[in-house]
């Protein structure tokens, strides 16, 4: 009953089905150590269901994933990063409520693909300069917690961003991936009555949808842990930003 309603609200084909549980189950290994996953879903998505609306289709997605990395890596947390860049992902939060509003779903689409785009330039600096220490200034905090407020409320793509600043402060591995985990399901959270109340993107109709993905998203957190293990970061992250840049492409 479900399946078919939904059928009928989101006419996918079989194989934009197969994607979008694939994309379900990326959505999940982002969140436990598999980096640059996140990045593909976004184009994807946008390209499937329209600028707009797909960033309020991924989002509970996002909490979902959000919830079992806290579950896990809770005791890891750095507070003191999470505080310090929460005002300011707030404020970039707000600034892209206003900009997403003020613009169609063609020129959104755009938007989405050159977020994504400066997103993956960012993951190739932070390859290249991985030995480089940036000092931990408050205007850099300033300028990457807003930069990654505006980036996760217009496209869900502020991965690269942070990823940027906790390497920058050179956390422990774990350290990194529990206070990254709880910045994004803070702000995940903070986003969502945005979306169902200012651009109505978050209905029952997406909701039924995100309630089919969660199996993927769930079974994709945990291959995370175990993929990560096994594949070649370098070759995977390779494969990743190639078809995130040719997907990011197509939208623009």
């Amino acid at each position: 009953m479900i399946f078919s309603g939904l059928s009928e609200s989101f006419p996918l084909t079989g194989f934009e089905w197969l994607l979008a549980v694939f994309c379900g189950m990326l959505t999940g290994m982002s969140k436990t150590g598999i980096s640059g996953a996140g990045l593909f879903v976004v184009p994807v998505f946008a390209g499937i269901f329209g600028g707009r609306p797909s960033v309020g289709l991924v989002l509970p997605m996002l909490v979902a994933a959000d919830i079992f990395a806290v579950i896990y890596y809770h005791r890891h947390a750095d507070w003191k990063y999470v505080l310090k860049l929460l005002p300011w992902a707030f404020a970039g939060i707000m600034v892209a409520l206003f900009v997403g509003t003020a613009i169609d779903d063609r020129q959104f689409r755009k938007l989405i693909a050159i977020l994504v785009i400066i997103g993956i330039a960012l993951m190739i600096y932070q390859d290249i300069r991985k030995k480089t220490p940036i000092p931990d200034y408050p205007w850099f905090a300033a300028l990457l917690g807003t930069a990654g407020g505006f980036s996760t409320m217009i496209g869900n793509a502020a991965g690269p961003v942070m990823s940027l600043y906790l390497l920058s402060m050179r956390l422990p591995k774990n350290r990194y991936i529990g206070t990254g985990a709880w910045f994004f399901f803070i702000v995940n959270l903070f986003k969502v009555p945005l979306h169902i109340f200012v651009w109505k993107t978050i209905t029952l109709q997406s909701l039924s949808f995100d309630l089919l993905m969660v199996v993927p998203v769930i079974g994709g957190a945990i291959a995370g842990f175990y993929l990560v293990k096994l594949i070649p970061e370098k070759a995977y992250r390779f494969l990743i930003l190639a078809s995130t840049l040719a997907s990011s492409i197509a939208l623009l």
